[in-house]
């Protein structure tokens, strides 16, 4: 008899910030399948079990819950964010597409989380106020002429860009590449924030314009948003700024 596997997210770190929902999946699951950092935001019973693997064994780590799964365990499997973007929720039924038949029979349940753009844009104001994209700059899935050709014609489009994966060891020249592409396309003064660990201690909020944003200030844990030519900073008196982007465009009726 078949199981039922659940897909939450931890949301950005804060542990407020995981959904009453996603507990209750907590609670009832007896086993737990994802990248250890993320892992490590829940709280086991000792009749839980933690299996662990690398950021990038994505489908084994869904061949391996599906199994369990399909012989009746019930099982969670842990993103960060929300486990539909950029997470493991895609991979999932990616494996249900390709994989054993009786995956298919596997009660999947994907519950939805606070993901990381949505937290940086909490603490600086509205950014995403009016339309807004999600692109990930890394180039292991898809090649980075098409990363590129999807900056420029978002950009064009007057979307506000969240960009997802910037920066990491392997990948250190894309986010600089993506701001000199997106200078080309946008003004100098479009706000740039740099969303680190939103929710968390170490949390880290920096705001520089787009003509001097330094690349150098991100890592993979950073969520990088964009404005559009109508986001705006409201400088505060003894308060930080806040950036937003207004919900009327110009042409547009109230």
């Amino acid at each position: 008899m078949s199981g039922r596997l659940y897909v939450i997210g931890t949301g950005p770190g804060n542990p407020d910030q995981m959904t009453p929902e996603a507990a209750r999946a907590v609670a009832v699951s007896t086993d737990f399948f994802g990248y250890g950092p993320y892992l490590d935001r829940i709280a086991y019973e000792p009749h839980q079990t933690r299996h662990t693997s690398d950021n990038r064994e994505e489908l084994d780590r869904a061949a391996a819950a599906l199994t369990m799964a399909a012989g009746g365990r019930t099982v969670c499997v842990v993103s960060g964010g929300d486990p539909g973007v950029f997470a493991m929720a895609a991979a999932l039924c990616e494996a249900i597409d390709n994989g054993d038949p009786a995956w298919r029979a596997v009660d999947l349940v994907v519950l939805p989380g606070i993901t990381a753009m949505l937290a940086v844009a909490a603490r600086t104001g509205a950014p995403l106020g009016h339309d807004f994209c999600a692109i990930s700059l890394s180039d292991n899935l898809k090649p980075w002429e098409i990363i590129e050709k999807r900056l420029a014609l978002a950009a064009q489009a007057g979307f506000v860009i969240a960009l997802y994966n910037p920066i990491s060891k392997a990948r250190p020249w894309q986010l600089g590449r993506a701001f000199e592409l997106l200078r080309r396309e946008l003004p100098g003064t479009t706000p740039v924030i740099f969303g680190r660990a939103a929710g968390r201690p170490d949390e880290r909020i920096v705001v520089q314009p787009l003509a001097t944003a330094d690349a150098a200030v991100a890592d993979m844990a950073t969520c990088v948003i964009i404005g559009s030519p109508e986001t705006r900073i409201i400088a505060r008196d003894g308060k930080s700024d806040l950036v937003y982007t207004p919900r009327f465009m110009a042409g547009g009726s109230r």
